[in-house]
Protein backbone atom coordinates (compact mmCIF):
# COMPACT_ATOMS: atom_id res chain seq x y z
CA UNK A 1 0.00 0.00 0.00
CA UNK A 2 1.34 3.40 -0.99
CA UNK A 3 1.63 5.98 1.78
CA UNK A 4 0.00 9.31 1.09
CA UNK A 5 2.12 12.44 1.40
CA UNK A 6 1.31 14.61 4.41
CA UNK A 7 -0.84 17.60 3.54
CA UNK A 8 0.91 20.95 3.17
CA UNK A 9 0.31 23.56 5.77
CA UNK A 10 -2.62 25.61 4.56
CA UNK A 11 -1.36 28.78 2.92
CA UNK A 12 2.32 28.18 3.83
CA UNK A 13 3.36 28.90 0.26
CA UNK A 14 1.52 32.19 0.39
CA UNK A 15 3.34 33.61 3.44
CA UNK A 16 5.52 36.54 2.50
CA UNK A 17 9.26 35.70 2.97
CA UNK A 18 9.76 38.86 5.05
CA UNK A 19 6.88 37.81 7.31
CA UNK A 20 8.34 34.31 7.58
CA UNK A 21 11.65 35.84 8.74
CA UNK A 22 9.91 38.06 11.31
CA UNK A 23 8.05 35.05 12.68
CA UNK A 24 11.29 33.05 12.92
CA UNK A 25 13.03 35.95 14.67
CA UNK A 26 10.12 36.39 17.07
CA UNK A 27 10.10 32.72 18.03
CA UNK A 28 13.79 31.71 17.83
CA UNK A 29 15.85 34.23 19.81
CA UNK A 30 13.44 34.24 22.73
CA UNK A 31 14.18 30.59 23.47
CA UNK A 32 17.93 31.06 23.02
CA UNK A 33 17.83 34.20 25.15
CA UNK A 34 16.09 32.40 28.00
CA UNK A 35 18.55 29.50 27.83
CA UNK A 36 21.51 31.89 27.93
CA UNK A 37 20.01 33.81 30.86
CA UNK A 38 19.52 30.54 32.74
CA UNK A 39 23.10 29.55 31.97
CA UNK A 40 24.34 32.89 33.34
CA UNK A 41 22.29 32.48 36.52
CA UNK A 42 24.01 29.15 37.13
CA UNK A 43 27.46 30.40 36.05
CA UNK A 44 27.66 34.22 36.42
CA UNK A 45 31.23 34.29 35.10
CA UNK A 46 30.42 32.42 31.87
CA UNK A 47 31.86 34.90 29.37
CA UNK A 48 30.88 32.80 26.34
CA UNK A 49 27.20 32.80 27.33
CA UNK A 50 27.34 36.51 28.20
CA UNK A 51 28.80 37.43 24.84
CA UNK A 52 26.30 35.29 22.92
CA UNK A 53 23.45 36.90 24.88
CA UNK A 54 24.96 40.36 24.35
CA UNK A 55 25.05 39.77 20.58
CA UNK A 56 21.41 38.68 20.60
CA UNK A 57 20.34 41.71 22.63
CA UNK A 58 22.31 44.15 20.46
CA UNK A 59 20.75 42.63 17.34
CA UNK A 60 17.36 43.49 18.88
CA UNK A 61 18.52 47.06 19.71
CA UNK A 62 18.50 46.29 23.45
CA UNK A 63 21.90 47.77 24.26
CA UNK A 64 21.12 48.76 27.85
CA UNK A 65 20.18 45.15 28.67
CA UNK A 66 23.36 43.97 26.96
CA UNK A 67 25.40 46.33 29.15
CA UNK A 68 23.72 44.93 32.28
CA UNK A 69 24.68 41.39 31.22
CA UNK A 70 28.28 42.47 30.66
CA UNK A 71 28.41 44.36 33.97
CA UNK A 72 27.22 41.22 35.77
CA UNK A 73 29.78 39.00 34.09
CA UNK A 74 32.52 41.54 34.85
CA UNK A 75 31.56 41.35 38.53
CA UNK A 76 32.15 37.60 38.41
CA UNK A 77 35.17 37.78 36.05
CA UNK A 78 36.78 41.20 36.58
CA UNK A 79 39.08 42.46 33.83
CA UNK A 80 38.09 39.68 31.43
CA UNK A 81 39.41 40.95 28.09
CA UNK A 82 36.56 39.57 26.00
CA UNK A 83 33.91 41.04 28.30
CA UNK A 84 35.68 44.42 28.40
CA UNK A 85 35.94 44.38 24.62
CA UNK A 86 32.27 43.46 24.20
CA UNK A 87 31.24 46.25 26.55
CA UNK A 88 33.41 48.67 24.58
CA UNK A 89 31.71 47.60 21.36
CA UNK A 90 28.26 48.21 22.87
CA UNK A 91 29.40 51.65 24.08
CA UNK A 92 30.63 52.44 20.56
CA UNK A 93 27.29 51.37 19.11
CA UNK A 94 25.60 53.79 21.50
CA UNK A 95 27.97 56.58 20.46
CA UNK A 96 29.71 56.57 23.86
CA UNK A 97 33.17 56.47 22.33
CA UNK A 98 35.06 57.90 25.34
CA UNK A 99 33.72 55.13 27.58
CA UNK A 100 34.51 52.50 24.92
CA UNK A 101 38.05 53.78 24.48
CA UNK A 102 38.64 53.70 28.24
CA UNK A 103 37.64 50.01 28.29
CA UNK A 104 39.84 49.14 25.31
CA UNK A 105 42.79 50.90 26.97
CA UNK A 106 42.12 49.14 30.28
CA UNK A 107 42.15 45.77 28.52
CA UNK A 108 45.26 46.68 26.50
CA UNK A 109 47.17 47.31 29.75
CA UNK A 110 46.71 43.61 30.50
CA UNK A 111 47.46 42.39 26.98
CA UNK A 112 49.17 45.15 24.92
CA UNK A 113 49.59 42.96 21.84
CA UNK A 114 45.90 42.02 21.51
CA UNK A 115 45.09 42.95 17.92
CA UNK A 116 41.31 42.78 18.38
CA UNK A 117 41.44 45.33 21.21
CA UNK A 118 43.86 47.54 19.30
CA UNK A 119 41.68 47.44 16.16
CA UNK A 120 38.55 48.25 18.17
CA UNK A 121 40.31 51.16 19.89
CA UNK A 122 41.44 52.53 16.52
CA UNK A 123 37.95 52.10 15.08
CA UNK A 124 36.42 53.82 18.10
CA UNK A 125 38.86 56.72 17.72
CA UNK A 126 37.95 56.99 14.04
CA UNK A 127 34.23 56.93 14.82
CA UNK A 128 34.82 59.63 17.42
CA UNK A 129 36.75 61.73 14.91
CA UNK A 130 39.90 61.55 17.02
CA UNK A 131 43.14 60.01 15.92
CA UNK A 132 45.96 59.50 18.34
CA UNK A 133 49.41 59.77 16.74
CA UNK A 134 50.43 56.48 18.34
CA UNK A 135 47.25 54.76 17.10
CA UNK A 136 47.75 55.78 13.47
CA UNK A 137 51.42 54.83 13.61
CA UNK A 138 50.53 51.29 14.75
CA UNK A 139 48.27 50.62 11.80
CA UNK A 140 51.02 51.15 9.20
Amino acid sequence: MKEAAPPDLLGAKDIDPAMRERIARAVGPDTDERALQDELKQQPGNVDAAIRLTKALVAQKRESEALQILDNVLLAAPNNLRALNAKGVVFDLEGRHDAAQALYRQALKTEPGNQMLRNNLNLSLALDGTVEPSASARTL
